[in-house]
């Protein structure tokens, strides 16, 4: 009786917490539901889970429902009789055709979703983005701001991912999902994403946008989007790509048409493609360019030093590390090294063209950049050589 009592009283506190259930949903769905969708087809897919998990629900409530039913009262110690039956055909059936019929309702909308992802077809704006090990490149190829090039590269400090800066790394909101360079792009825009890989498979991922895309070495695929708010999304690396896979996120800009103009107008300006004789159909992606007075100037060993070490921490210290001792049997030690303390044209080389697993930095970086960070490994940890490199030296190299 007093068993019966208590569930009497506790009865009323359980319906309301199943009433209210949905609205606490709705209150942390951004940490425990799906991201709030900004597109049509993040939408459809945010509504297409919520079908299937009620579709699940009522298949639970009914399922558990009749067995927790048939144990409270049907048990021997009521003194029932099971059935004695083997088979019967017409359960059987019906056990068979609703479940097929409920998975039919399912897939349909399902593949009009699927298919809806798949069209690209007149894009507004196309973007080809190349993953690398550990950043994401892009190129706008095709819309305005074709001609645009840049890296992507995580921003977080070094000192709050290895642990030594705990309370900076605690109050950092954006931690490990902070980039120098994000993707921008138009509200109301249709975007066509074309994805590859220079080294292993990535996939490019802003689950705002309800975007997935494996971006694969030696193959190009291709997916799209059309942010219908300004703000700004992260969406990280969403396949296991090596060591750093962790640290290559993917931030994107969504502005007014306006603001993206403007953007596109200050990029063109920064990379050297607002030149009258350099349209910006004609020019190529890649990094910003030199002006011809950095690259006449003879650049002294410590403005190079500093320079390179930004650049080292940017580009390098995830392979290489920040003592330059690099990874035994992954990635060679920079300090000691033949090639570092060897001629100036092998190392220019090798960061223009790349070697092994080391990736080409020629269209990533531009040639004071290149200067500067092989002038701070020449420079740096026991490589004391004094040497620097200028920039005419690494043009000299891409002519080569």
């Amino acid at each position: 009786m007093k068993h019966r009592m208590n569930l009497a009283k506790a009865l009323p506190s359980f319906i309301s917490a199943l009433l209210l259930a949905p609205v606490s949903a709705l209150a942390i769905e951004s940490k425990y539901n799906l991201a709030p969708p900004v597109t049509s087809v993040a939408e459809n897919i945010y509504s297409l889970h919520t079908g299937v998990f009620w579709v699940c629900v009522v298949i639970a409530v009914l399922v558990f429902g009749a067995m927790f039913w048939s144990i409270a009262f049907h048990r021997k110690s009521k003194g029932v009789t099971p059935a004695n039956f083997h088979e019967s055909t017409t359960v059987e059936i019906v056990w068979t055709v609703i479940p097929f019929i409920i998975v039919i309702l399912m897939a349909l909308p399902a593949t009009k979703v699927v298919v809806e992802m798949k069209d690209t077809t007149n894009s507004e704006l196309t973007v080809k983005v190349t993953g690398y090990q550990w950043k994401w490149g892009y190129d706008y190829l095709k819309g305005q701001g074709e001609g645009i090039g840049f890296v992507s590269t995580l921003t977080t400090p070094r000192d709050q991912i290895d642990g030594g800066n705990h309370a900076a790394r605690l109050a950092n909101p954006t931690y490990l999902i902070e980039v120098d360079n994000p993707l921008v792009v138009p509200v109301d825009t249709k975007v066509r994403i074309i994805t590859t890989a220079n080294d292993v498979i990535h996939a490019w991922m802003v689950p705002a946008f309800g975007v997935k895309q494996d971006a694969i070495p030696g193959f190009v695929r291709d997916t799209w989007f059309r942010a219908e708010k300004v703000g700004t999304y992260r969406g990280q690396c969403a396949e296991l790509c090596g060591k750093d896979h962790a640290f290559m996120p993917i931030v994107v800009e969504v502005k007014s048409k306006e603001d993206y103009a403007k953007w596109v107008a200050e990029k063109k300006k920064e990379l050297g493609l607002d030149k009258p004789v350099q349209t910006a159909a004609a020019a190529p992606a890649g990094p910003a360019a030199v002006s011809e007075a950095d690259m006449n100037k003879t650049w002294s060993l410590d403005e190079l030093k500093a320079r390179g070490e930004k650049i080292y921490a940017t580009n390098c210290v995830a392979c290489h590390q920040a003592t330059g001792k690099g990874l035994p049997n992954m990635f060679p030690a920079l300090d000691g090294s033949k090639v570092v303390q060897g001629p100036k044209s092998g190392q220019i080389d090798i960061l223009l063209n790349g070697k092994n697993q080391m990736p080409a930095w020629k269209n990533q970086l531009n040639d004071l950049d290149i200067a500067a960070v092989i002038t701070y490994t020449k420079n740096s940890w026991g490589n004391n050589l004094g040497t620097t490199v200028q920039p005419k030296e690494v043009a000299a190299g891409r002519k080569s």
